[in-house]
């Protein structure tokens, strides 16, 4: 007895939808919080963001976002599937006997006809687009594990650096934001040795109140490389690359902790040297056109 297409159809989608997929845990939200909440903690202890915690908590966050996305399209596509599989069933099948042997208007047996070949050419490019969208997520599952379990031990090197660390902000002490400028004599003395050494055509920016970083707590300075929103160039961008250099090379002295410029960050309580930056969504958010600075 031959089969019918639809029972053809129905083991296909069975294939699909009760095979396990390739094993890794669904994303666990509340995991991601309890790392961010420890990651928060240690920048609290560590005076102020730690970029390399930073960096893998937002990998891991946008990783488990896509899974997420990634798991609903999945659902969607099933329904879609199984919306189709019962518009075929519906309609029924029609084969080459049955069109000509078909009495009456054959515009409607024509019109039949495409409308099954129509059904079928969908049920076979959404078979596939599941098939894509179950590699996919598993993909992004296994991303989601390997980036939750980066976070982990980021910050577990970064406990095992506490007493590293705190001998290094007892080196440099602790400075309040004071003044009406709101910005910590360190930071005033580091932006004034700068400018001193740097033109700045297109200025700096400090206090930025309400800002949880370092800029709402008077630490932390963007030196400006172009007029904002563009990415720096020619001789705006050697300027960077200059300041970026020398701030890494008088550090130690004048009390940076870390630094941002073009998509990278240097940060000496992760060990210092240049890291690259997952893409914060701009020219601005990934430093193209300013360096940061914040200090002790």
């Amino acid at each position: 007895m031959k089969i019918s297409r639809f029972a053809l159809f129905a083991i296909v989608l069975v294939g699909l939808f009760a095979f396990p997929l390739p094993v890794f845990a669904d994303p666990n939200p509340a995991e991601l919080r309890k790392l961010t909440k420890q990651a928060s903690q240690l920048n609290e202890l560590y005076r102020g963001q730690i970029q390399s915690l930073e960096e893998v908590r937002i990998q891991a966050k946008n990783a488990t976002d896509n899974s997420g996305d990634l798991e609903a399209r999945l659902a969607r596509a099933k329904a879609e599937v199984s919306s189709i599989a019962q518009s075929t069933y519906i309609a029924g099948s029609l084969d080459g006997t049955q069109l000509f042997s078909l009495s009456g208007d054959p515009s409607i047996a024509l019109g039949q006809a495409a409308n099954m070949t129509y059904l079928a050419n969908e049920r076979v490019n959404k078979v596939k687009s599941i098939q894509t969208l179950i590699d996919k997520s598993a993909e992004a599952k296994r991303t989601v594990a390997e980036k939750i379990s980066k976070l982990k031990k980021e910050i577990k090197t970064m406990q095992g650096k506490r007493r590293q660390i705190e001998r290094l902000l007892a080196k440099y002490g602790f400075q309040q934001p004071g003044g009406s400028s709101g910005l910590t004599p360190r930071l005033i003395a580091v932006r004034a040795e700068i400018m001193r050494n740097f033109p700045m055509p297109y200025g700096v920016g400090c206090l930025r109140p309400g800002d949880p970083g370092e800029h709402g707590k008077g630490r932390a300075c963007d030196f400006m490389m172009s007029s904002g929103g563009r990415a720096a160039s020619g001789a705006d961008a050697d300027r960077g690359d200059a300041l970026a250099e020398w701030l890494i090379k008088n550090g130690p002295r004048i009390g940076v902790m870390y630094i941002i410029w073009k998509q990278r960050y240097y940060d000496i309580r992760s060990g210092g040297g240049w890291d690259p930056m997952s893409d914060r969504g701009g020219v601005t958010a990934n430093h193209y056109d300013h360096v940061h600075v914040s200090v002790f």
